[in-house]
């Protein structure tokens, strides 16, 4: 199992930044459009473009030119977003929305799960998951997390020169951690790695995004049968011996997809950029290594400045509104900038930097209202886990090229960094 494990995490990173490319609506194409479109989904290095920023101060809610003939607004203001993710009743994410605007994406691609659908279906949905990730429930997992971060530094320190923190520590340990939550077998991760990183890359245009859902969601309609025939120990197993009556597959698989995407892509950018932050921060890494009191705030501080979820699953007014003195109309597209709301000066002074000491504001890393992330207090203790046992490992280790020099995701709903060359010692 130990060789089979390793050769599964060697291929992850080998396969981390494969593209699918198919036919479709070609995001990369579209210089021709105003920056204030694309810029939620571009950043300057860690932060986001200075466009968003100028946004916010003169139009916290501002209109965003699109395609298709569909009337959008950016949310880009930190009240003005918590009043959009917390409206349920006045906004709609239901997957139909996207198919019916014609923008290439079919009806029959709808992933299901939490994010794309709305009460009652989400609210039945949310209950039967609901248990499973409350912080009892979740600590069961926590000798495990931490057996996993130590099995990848054990590996690291045995590698001569320079390592690649993404492949070797980043991306594994989430991968581990969701394959134990779920049951998922682990020589099935490389198939829903390569998919997770193709849908959320909008480099290879719409459908190439939601032809990696479904390819996804096709893998787990398979494990889902496993399950359904023989329930195991994980999530999935116990949503089919607690609640399979209430489930079909198709929502089961769903769920599964949520859970998956949502916490192995997301951690694994967090892990890779937050360690970027601190070997470019001597304080804040020897408070990192040498303070168990920070761990805990400095996490909330990376989740907010960092927010590497971009953007909230679009929403689609139900009805004529008014949310911070703009009027929407019924049908509009709203979509709202975490990464600008979380640098709103609403939240604090001096946003735009890291500051482990500051009192921990409420982010919206984790999104916010019905559609907040589940996993939050999983990835939560992935984070407080790995940063400072990464850290107190290898106090030494420092970046083997110039910052300068590293590859970013251009222009992607998860932001994330190609690679992460360091040396340990």
């Amino acid at each position: 199992m130990s060789n089979l494990r390793s050769n599964i995490i060697a291929w992850l990173g080998r396969k981390y930044f494969s593209r699918i490319q198919k036919n479709g609506f070609d995001l990369s194409k579209m210089s021709f459009l105003p920056d204030a479109t694309l810029a939620p989904l571009r950043r300057d290095g860690l932060d986001p473009v200075a466009d968003l920023a100028r946004t916010r101060a003169k139009e916290p809610i501002s209109k965003l030119p699109l395609p298709f003939g569909i009337n959008a607004w950016l949310v880009t203001g930190y009240d003005e977003t918590k009043a959009v993710l917390g409206k349920a009743k006045g906004f709609s994410s239901d997957f139909t929305n996207l198919a019916e605007r014609n923008i290439g994406v079919a009806p029959q691609q709808n992933p299901g799960g939490l994010g794309f659908s709305d009460p009652p279906v989400h609210t039945r949905l949310r209950r039967l998951l609901t248990p499973e990730f409350t912080m009892r429930r979740l600590s069961r997992l926590t000798p495990r997390i931490h057996a996993i971060v130590e099995e990848r530094l054990d590996e690291m320190a045995a590698a001569e020169g320079p390592v690649d923190l993404v492949e070797a520590f980043a991306l594994p340990i989430p991968a581990l951690v969701i394959c134990e939550l779920l049951g998922v077998p682990y020589e099935d991760r490389e198939d829903f790695q390569r998919h997770s990183t193709a849908r959320f890359d909008l480099f290879g245009g719409a459908n190439a995004s939601f032809g990696a859902m479904s390819d996804q969601l096709s893998y787990l309609h398979g494990i889902v049968h496993k399950q359904r025939e023989t329930p195991g120990d994980g999530l999935l197993g116990m949503l089919v011996k607690e609640h399979g009556d209430e489930i079909d597959d198709q929502e089961l698989a769903g769920l599964a997809d949520g859970v998956l995407t949502g916490g192995l892509e997301t951690t694994a950018s967090m892990l890779a950029l937050g360690t970027l932050i601190l070997l470019q921060a001597p304080d804040q890494f020897a408070a990192m290594r040498d303070q168990d009191e920070v761990v805990d705030r400095f996490v909330e501080e990376l989740l907010r400045y960092l927010t590497v979820v971009q953007v909230a699953f679009p929403r689609f007014a139900r009805e004529d509104m008014e949310i911070g003195g703009t009027k929407i109309s019924a049908g509009d597209l709203v979509l709202c900038s975490l990464s600008g709301a979380n640098r709103d000066e609403k939240l604090g002074p001096d946003m735009e930097r890291v500051d482990p000491h500051r009192p921990t504001p409420s982010h919206l890393a984790f999104g916010y209202g019905i559609h907040r992330c589940i996993g939050a207090e999983l990835a939560r203790m992935e984070l407080r886990a790995a940063y400072p046992a990464l850290v107190r490992r290898f106090p030494h280790m420092r970046l083997a090229v110039p910052a300068e020099q590293l590859s970013f995701r251009k222009l992607s709903i998860v932001y994330g960094v190609d690679e992460l060359p360091v040396l340990l010692r």
